[in-house]
C-alpha cells in the first residue's frame, strides 16, 4: 500500500501514535489517505460535485441543432409578425376602417398577429411558431388576392406600406417555420442515442422540410413581385380628356358623383388653388383628373387646378375633387366625415 501512494486507516493511526505530525504535515497527507471501510462502491466521477459533471479545461460542449438557432429565429419571427400587425393597425386607422368587411378584417389581423407573436415569445411552443408562420402566409395570400382580382369587392392598390407588409410577412413565415422545424428536430436527433439509420432519417426529414420552407418563401416572393408590378399605383378617377359630373341621392342628400356614379369628396385642408393630398394620400383618395363637364343637376362652378405633377384636377365651387377607394360600388359614401391623411373628408353636395 505504501508503494501505491496510499495507506489504510489502521496504518495511519499507528503512524500518528508513534510519530506525532505537525498540523501542516497532516494537511498535506490528507489527500493521500484512503479509508477502505467507508469507501463507496460507486464513487462519483472525478470532478463531480452534487451530481454535476465538470468539464475538463479546454473542452467545450458541441453546439447542436436547436441550441442557439431556434431561440433567435423564434424571437426574430415574433418581432416581424408584430411589425406586420402594427402596419395593418396603421392602415386601419388611416383609411381602411371605413371599407366594408376589409376594415374590420384589418383590425382582426392586428389582434391575431399580436397574440401569435406574444405566444411565440412567451410559450416557446412549436405549435405557436407553426401558427404564426401559417398566419403570416395566409395574410400575404389575402393581400395578393386583393391586389390581383379583388377581395370582398375591394381591389387593393400598390402602396409602400402594403409592399413593406408583404415583404415582412414573407420573412416572418420563413423564420417562424424554421424555428418550428428546429424545435421539433433538436430533441429527436439527440435523445437516447438512436441508431445511425434513424439519425440519418431524421436529418433527411429536417433537410427536406427546411428546403420546402425555402422553396415556399422564394415562390411567395416571386408571386408578390408579379402582383405588385401589375398593381396600379395612383388610379385615375376620370378620363384625361374630360370628366362628366353628375348627381345622386345618398342617404337623403344630393351629392356630386363621377360618370360611373361614385361619390366625390373634398378635403378640408385644400385651398381653391392647391391640393394637400399627395403621395400615399392620393393612392387612397384618387383625384378626379381632367376638365369637368356639367351633367344633369350640376349647377356649381367648375374649374381645374394644377397638381404637383402637372396633372389637371377638377374642382367644384373651389373644392378639388376626389373619389375614395373604400367605395366599391355606386351609391356608397364610406369616406364621408372621416378624419384621415391629415384632415377631414366630406362628400361634395350638389348645392355646394
Amino acid at each position: 500500500m505504501l508503494g501505491s501512494g496510499a495507506i489504510t486507516a489502521s496504518a495511519r493511526d499507528a503512524v500518528l501514535r508513534r510519530a506525532p505530525v505537525s498540523p501542516e504535515r497532516a494537511w498535506d497527507l490528507r489527500p493521500r489517505i484512503r479509508d477502505t471501510r467507508t469507501a463507496a462502491p460507486n464513487p462519483l466521477p472525478r470532478g463531480a460535485v452534487f451530481g454535476f459533471r465538470s468539464r475538463p479545461v479546454g473542452k467545450h460542449r458541441k453546439v447542436k441543432l436547436g441550441d442557439w438557432q431556434q431561440p433567435w429565429l423564434r424571437v426574430a419571427g415574433a418581432l416581424l409578425l408584430f411589425v406586420s400587425a402594427c402596419i395593418h393597425l396603421a392602415l386601419y386607422l388611416t383609411g381602411y376602417r371605413a371599407i366594408p368587411t376589409i376594415g374590420w378584417l384589418f383590425l382582426v389581423q392586428f389582434i391575431v398577429a399580436f397574440v401569435l407573436a406574444a405566444g411565440a415569445l412567451v410559450t416557446h411552443s412549436r405549435l405557436a411558431a407553426v401558427a404564426g408562420a401559417a398566419f403570416a402566409l395566409s395574410t400575404l395570400g389575402a393581400y395578393l388576392l386583393a391586389v390581383r382580382i379583388g377581395l370582398f369587392g375591394f381591389k387593393e392598390i400598390r402602396t409602400r406600406a402594403g409592399i413593406a407588409a408583404g415583404l415582412i410577412e414573407v420573412a416572418a413565415f420563413a423564420t417562424l417555420a424554421l424555428a418550428a422545424v428546429i424545435t421539433n428536430a433538436g430533441p429527436a436527433a439527440t435523445s437516447a442515442r438512436p441508431k445511425s439509420r434513424m439519425r440519418a432519417g431524421v436529418r433527411a426529414a429536417v433537410s427536406l422540410v427546411v428546403g420546402a420552407v425555402g422553396a415556399i418563401s422564394v415562390a411567395a416572393l416571386v408571386l408578390f413581385g408579379f402582383a405588385v408590378a401589375g398593381a396600379g399605383g395612383e388610379p385615375a378617377a376620370a378620363a384625361r380628356g374630360g370628366v362628366t359630373l353628375k348627381t345622386a341621392t345618398i342617404g337623403g342628400v344630393t351629392v356630386l358623383t363621377n360618370a360611373k356614379g361614385f361619390t366625390l369628396y373634398r378635403f378640408a385642408p385644400d385651398t381653391p388653388r392647391t391640393s394637400e393630398c399627395t403621395g400615399s394620400c392620393a393612392s387612397y383618395w384618387p383625384p378626379v383628373t381632367g376638365r369637368p363637364k356639367a351633367g344633369p343637376g350640376v349647377t356649381g362652378k367648375l374649374s381645374t387646378i394644377k397638381r404637383p405633377g402637372g396633372t389637371e384636377q377638377a374642382t367644384y365651387d373651389g373644392h378639388p375633387l376626389y373619389t375614395y377607394i373604400g367605395d366599391s360600388a355606386p351609391g356608397q359614401a364610406n369616406g364621408n366625415k372621416l378624419d384621415l391623411n391629415g384632415g377631414y373628408w366630406y362628400e361634395v353636395r350638389a348645392s355646394g
